[in-house]
């Protein structure tokens, strides 16, 4: 990324945060101006999120480290992330039909993580989100053990939790990310 373009990415980041302060409410932008600074490597992290349809905003700070929670707020799941199955090993399973790719696999690429059934509840506590897709969350291993994965979406004012075949692709399904800075 040139100099020009993560002045423009910053700029783009500092207007949807003040567009949406309902999501940070306690937080001002010029710490997260400064952390962002400070952190060049996160910021093209940032912008991946971005590339991909994500949308990120802040959505949370850790008052012990000072760091702020960035996650993909797009208002659907990011279109540059569906149609993927869970994991590499549920892809490896799939005899026909294969995806391009594993959500974990392209959290791996992108270097984020995968939100939690919690972090997805909490977003949607800032916002709605996922009310015509849906996103995979992160899995807890006895699930996964048993061939399956979770996803969450919203409906009827409700978010809902529901699982599926880890190997299953959709093109309405995607998967949203955090980062730490």
């Amino acid at each position: 990324m040139t100099t020009q373009e993560m002045q423009a990415f910053l700029k783009l980041l500092e207007k949807r945060f003040e567009l949406h302060r309902h999501r940070h409410p306690r937080v001002e932008w010029e710490a997260v101006a400064l952390r962002l600074q400070a952190a060049p490597e996160k910021v093209g992290v940032l912008y991946q999120m971005e590339a991909t349809g994500g949308e990120p905003d802040v959505i949370g700070f850790s008052d012990s480290t000072g760091a702020f929670v960035f996650c993909d707020c797009a208002a659907e799941s990011p279109k540059g992330r569906r149609s993927l199955c869970y994991d590499d090993t549920a892809l490896a399973s799939r005899k026909e039909y294969k995806p391009q790719g594993s959500v974990v696999g392209r959290c791996e690429e992108l270097g984020i993580e995968l939100l939690t059934e919690q972090e997805y509840s909490a977003l949607q506590e800032v916002g709605p989100f996922d009310l015509k897709t849906s996103s995979w969350l992160a899995t807890p291993p006895t699930i996964r053990e048993q061939g399956g994965a979770i996803f969450g979406d919203q409906r009827y004012g409700r978010v809902f939790i529901y699982h599926n075949g880890a190997e299953s692709y959709y093109a309405a399904r995607g998967f949203r990310g955090k980062l730490w800075v």
